[in-house]
């Protein structure tokens, strides 16, 4: 059986998901007249919620006369923040599907994701898809691929690889665009021409690499990989090798283990196998320390593969016990050792994050590669039934090689009308941002690409979309270490803070709606200290949102006012992460999320206020 394994890679929304869809129909995969859901990889809660991919799929089809062909197929990560993903499954395969959106061309996240495969030698399949867009302009992205692969430094040959012309919805491929496609047949046939069947020795004895794990409650951990040398049966015993420098391990201590259970992938359904050989992905049960990066081998051949190389975290935030007048109502685990027992086992799977203890045993800093990364984490970890709070993100700083502070910089591209270009670049001056080009398709849309410290970038989000209308479209991803690029201004806007414990009433919040927008809405527990809206103008404000209209039998003339309220702006985590100031939290419970201040007495903030005040006068 010849074997092919290719991953997808593509800017987040290009429709890569959507694109294995239609390979595992046309492929066989599903039967004529079986109904099945829309975007049947992307099967975390969270992933169909918010229309991303999160975590990598594997999934195989069978192609050629006989089906003598398996195609391994990885769907990836399109953000940058699951880099950590992305690095690690591209260890496991031999090329790669590059998806390209017709109108909007390559993406910072193809940059990212496109650069990490040519560097490791893969062989590209370009795929320019969406060509049915009304504003689809081919040719145009065709040229703009060529010159991502110059500027990523792509071999000659890398350079004169296949394109084709794709539709996902539809399932259609062609090689050339005055031939509309009916079928992905095109495709199947440039995978086995173009991507390499997998350089591997199937005689040697048994290596492979772990690239990801998972977990059964049947069988304990299960190791994923690429089997890298010779063929693994089931009932063998292997060796799992420690973590550390490739090449014989010398006479440092290793685990021999039984391999319980070997699982290969055929379609979605994960199958049974007795034997297993080399450039197979495999699924193996019964290595019990086994871990991200480790080498499983033959007990007579201790030999380390090189581990999986990650980027460094950019930005990290302190999650603390919850410790709010309303902690434990809702949670199931409120505990600092619970909290910390489900930080730490993320570490298991999760390999671009860190997780720091610090001196308070409550308190644990946990450092990712961007809001998002952390967010998804935390929204996880609230549906699981935990409850915790979390401060604000901060960068990771570095030093330079002369002393010099370092912080990470950003590669921001923003698509916005014409008619907001000014009101965008006004935003983003005070911001240290600098242009670095602008383009002008001329469908009344410009694309501009600004390098910006990461710190510039918390809180800009809500900003621009408001600024914009809701029609302004912003990507980032982590660009390089730069110098320090000194102060930033903060949130030009204060907050109204709850004086008192209560339950907000719709009369007392007709009244503090004109000072700003609230974040609360009639009926939701307030306690003092919680942030209940914000203001129009700079500076915090104490309000009574519990404050009810005093019932008597006495009549005036005036009639009374009919009590029209605005809807509250919905806290997201998102949102919290960006918005909160560094004397503020976000409670994250599993059915609410609140923004408070981290003194709630009132009395206390005026004190702290003080301290600082005279601080910086000393200074």
């Amino acid at each position: 059986m010849q074997l092919r394994n290719i991953a997808i890679i593509a800017h987040v929304d290009h429709g890569k998901t959507t694109l294995v869809d239609q390979m595992l129909r046309q492929a066989g995969v599903f039967r004529a007249n079986q109904q099945v859901d829309e975007r049947v990889l992307d099967s975390n809660p969270l992933e169909r919620e918010r229309g991303i991919t999160i975590l990598w799929k594997n999934t195989a089809v069978r192609w050629g006369l006989g089906g003598d062909t398996k195609i391994n197929i990885v769907d990836t990560p399109g953000h940058a923040d699951f880099g950590g993903e992305v690095e690690r499954i591209l260890r496991m395969v031999d090329g790669f599907l590059l998806l390209v959106d017709a109108a909007e061309g390559p993406m910072p996240q193809t940059r990212f994701v496109a650069g990490k495969a040519l560097a490791l030698g893969l062989k590209p399949i370009v795929l320019v898809n969406k060509v049915d867009r009304q504003d689809a302009d081919p040719l145009r992205v065709h040229d703009e691929v060529l010159e991502l692969f110059l500027e990523l430094e792509a071999t000659p040959e890398q350079f004169s690889c296949p394109f084709l012309y794709t539709s996902s919805r539809y399932g259609t491929a062609t090689r050339d665009l005055a031939l509309p496609g009916t079928t992905l047949v095109p495709l199947f046939e440039t995978i086995l021409e173009t991507i390499p069947a997998p350089r591997v020795d199937r005689d040697g004895p048994f290596q492979m690499l772990i690239s990801t794990l998972d977990y059964s409650s049947y069988l304990g951990r299960i190791g994923i990989g690429r089997i890298e040398r010779g063929r693994v049966r089931l009932g063998d015993t292997v060796a799992l090798l420690p973590l550390g420098e490739p090449g014989p391990l010398g006479d440092a201590p290793y685990e021999q283990a039984r391999v319980v259970k070997l699982f290969g992938f055929e379609g979605l359904e994960r199958v049974a196998l007795e034997e297993a050989a080399a450039g197979e992905i495999v699924a193996v049960a019964g290595l019990a320390g086994v871990e991200i990066g480790k080498t499983v081998t033959a007990p007579d051949h201790l030999e380390r593969l090189a581990g999986i190389a990650v980027e460094e975290p950019t930005i990290s935030v302190d999650v603390k016990v919850n410790d709010s007048p309303f902690a434990g109502r809702e949670g199931k685990y409120v505990t600092g050792r619970q909290l910390r027992d489900r930080l730490f086992r993320e570490l298991e799977r999760n390999v671009a994050l860190r997780v720091e203890e610090t001196a308070d045993p409550q308190t644990f800093t946990v450092s990712g590669r961007g809001e998002l990364h952390l967010g998804v984490l935390m929204e996880t970890m609230r549906r699981e039934g935990y409850e915790f709070q979390v401060s604000r993100p901060r960068i990771i700083p570095r030093e330079g090689p002369n002393g010099e502070q370092l912080e990470p910089y950003e590669e921001l591209m923003i698509d916005g009308p014409e008619g907001y270009l000014g009101v965008v670049m006004e935003k983003l001056g005070p911001r240290r941002a600098t242009l670095l080009d602008m383009r002008n398709p001329g469908v009344g849309t410009v694309r501009m690409r600004f390098k910006i410290p990461a710190r510039g970038l918390l809180g800009y989000r809500s900003e621009f979309l408001t600024d914009t209308r809701g029609t302004g479209i912003m990507h980032h991803r982590f660009l390089e270490y730069g110098p320090w690029a000194g102060p930033l201004e903060g949130r030009s806007r204060g907050v109204m803070v709850a004086d008192r414990e209560g339950v907000a009433v719709a009369y007392a919040l007709f009244n503090l709606q004109e000072r700003g927008a609230m974040f609360v809405k009639p009926g939701d527990p307030v306690y003092e200290g919680m942030i209940v809206g914000e203001t129009a103008r700079s500076g915090d404000m104490d309000v009574n949102p519990a404050k009810e209209k005093k019932l008597t039998n006495m009549r005036t003339t005036a009639s009374d006012e009919m009590i029209i309220l605005e809807p509250p702006r919905p806290v997201t985590l998102e949102l919290g992460l960006e918005y909160i100031e560094d004397d503020e939290l976000i409670e994250v419970t599993p059915s609410s999320l609140r923004l408070r201040k981290r003194a709630l007495r009132a009395s206390e903030r005026r004190k702290l206020a003080r301290r600082e005040a005279r601080a910086a006068e000393e200074l």
